[in-house]
């Protein structure tokens, strides 16, 4: 092990000290160092931070090897200290180990030395050794832990969200119904209106714990993130107000990227809310966009990033900045700086969770009052893009006379479908379970062009109804519905290819439009 050695030497007599490196230089070691003989500049020395190992004669004229060795343990350095002496007693030499020393060596047993150190630097690096390995554990410890929550919330996500959004589908379906029916001028219309706002809050908020518990389904697209960004300039110059200066500085030739398009819609939107509460007197908000590669370097340095190719969005404001202890909890569901009542410290942990579940990774990097920047990286998708439908709110929903069955364990929820899907003129079955539904496609000696049936139900899932129905009628087309899904119908959150989906709550609107789609689907 000899090698290069940085000493600092605590010795009055140069002759000794020169004996000393002769010692060491003979045992192997190329010693770079410094000899001090008074305490001031043992501690100047010292406190520079270079040196890998510290002898010390143990008597000198106005010093002693004990008081260096407490001014050494006071400073907790991770390096050996060793004591030199030319006559030192057992008594001496034990109290010296317990106060801290890592060995001794009598000057007249000076060969002594060269084992001495060579052993004393092999325990510092297996000491070092070990301290990594154990920081490195209580990292993955912490990791496991974090994902343990993330898994248990997504536990808990999922067990509400389906009940609570066959509730929510019912109330905004029917206030939805009711504003339909009811004049501009009706008293009633602003008490229903409110309820059905109500309910399109409560369903959001359920969708923010499905998005950070990576729980959600997606639609993945291949996007030009640049083209995302343009789109929203609009939106996002009135979200952060005229005193914020809006900054976009955008990669000419990006890279493609796979992700749900409403979804990182979402991201981008949350992050300039969060931006504009970081600015009150106003500022600066930066988005960027640029191709990077991560290499290994990185990847060891900045934990869940795999080496690779990827798009960067970095986002940054120049406002009141984050507190590292803030920092450390940041992307925790529920946790928010925000006064009672002004957050619900969803917004962070819904894009943590919708970045992971896209491939990505997201880093903070800020310093309180220094502004904060985001830096999302997501991985470079070789495909070409996809086609993405612009969304329109049409004036009348879309009708038709097809036959539709209706497959819903939730009674008030089935009732809802019906009466929405009678109101735009097809014609509907009801089956309250796959077995029911099975019978009645048998049974039922007309055609039936679209089965809509929920995910998650009771005995048999609406997928294995739906294998089974497509062997008495393979060309029925297909709609699957869930407040909350399984692994059924979708692979790590992303939707299978070919299936088509709709999320609960859903909107008189956006279920005759869904309907529609899939029905004209070839």
């Amino acid at each position: 092990m000899p090698g290069i050695l940085n000493l600092l030497m605590l010795e009055d007599e140069p002759l000794d000290a020169e004996l000393t490196i002769k010692t060491l230089e003979e045992a192997g070691f190329v010693c770079c160092w410094d000899r001090v003989d008074i305490q001031e500049d043992f501690i100047c020395h010292l406190d520079t931070g270079k040196y890998d190992l510290i002898l010390s004669d143990y008597n000198l004229p106005n010093f002693d090897g004990l008081s260096a060795l407490k001014i050494f343990m006071e400073r907790k350095l991770d390096i050996p200290f060793i004591l030199i002496s030319g006559a030192i007693g057992e008594e001496t030499a034990i109290e010296s180990l317990k106060a801290g020393a890592t060995d001794y060596v009598l000057k007249d047993h000076l060969l002594r030395l060269g084992p001495v150190v060579e052993r004393a630097l092999q325990e510092k690096a297996e000491l070092k050794r070990r301290k990594e390995a154990e920081k490195e554990m209580a990292a993955l410890q912490e990791q496991l832990l974090q994902s343990q929550k993330m898994e248990a919330i997504g536990q808990l996500a999922g067990g509400i969200a389906h009940d609570f959004n066959n509730l929510l589908t019912v109330i905004q379906g029917y206030s939805e119904i009711a504003l339909l029916s009811l004049k501009q001028t009706d008293p009633l219309r602003d008490t229903v209106l409110r309820i059905n706002q109500a309910g399109i809050k409560a369903g959001n908020l359920t969708q923010q714990l499905l998005a950070f518990s990576r729980r959600q389904v997606l639609e993945m697209k291949v996007v030009d993130l640049n083209e995302t960004i343009m789109e929203l300039n609009n939106m996002l110059r009135r979200v952060i107000g005229e005193d914020i200066e809006l900054i976009t500085v955008l990669e000419k030739n990006l890279w493609h990227t796979k992700v749900d398009p409403r979804q990182i819609d979402q991201v981008i939107i949350n992050l300039a809310v969060n931006a504009k509460d970081a600015m009150p007197n106003g500022g600066r908000f930066t988005i960027e966009t640029t191709n990077v590669y991560i290499d290994k370097s990185y990847n060891d340095d900045h934990a869940g990033i795999l080496p690779g190719l990827y798009v960067m969005l970095s986002v940054s404001d120049t406002g009141t900045g984050i507190s590292p202890e803030i920092k450390d909890h940041i992307f925790e569901p529920f946790f928010t700086t925000k006064e009672r009542g002004k957050g619900t410290g969803l917004g962070l942990s819904t894009i943590y969770g919708i970045i992971n579940q896209c491939g990505g990774s997201i880093q903070i990097y800020s310093e309180p009052y220094q502004g904060a920047t985001f830096k999302i990286y997501l991985p470079r998708a070789a495909e070409a893009l996809d086609e993405l439908k612009k969304e329109t709110k049409l004036v009348q929903f879309p009708r038709g006379n097809e036959t539709i069955l209706v497959v819903e364990d939730d009674p008030a929820a089935k009732r809802l479908t019906v009466e929405i899907l009678n109101m735009q003129g097809y014609l509907v079955l009801e089956a309250s379970d796959g077995n029911e539904a099975l019978k009645m496609a048998k049974s039922y000696e007309a055609n039936i062009q679209l089965v809509l049936t929920d995910v998650v139900m009771p005995q048999m899932s609406g997928k294995e109804m739906v294998d089974r129905l497509r062997m008495l009628r393979p060309d029925i087309k297909v709609l699957f519905m869930s407040g909350y899904t399984n692994d059924a119908i979708v692979h790590h959150g992303v939707l299978d290819q070919g299936l088509f989906y709709i999320q609960k709550p859903f909107t008189v609107d956006g279920l005759s439009k869904k309907i529609r789609e899939v029905l004209d689907y070839n």
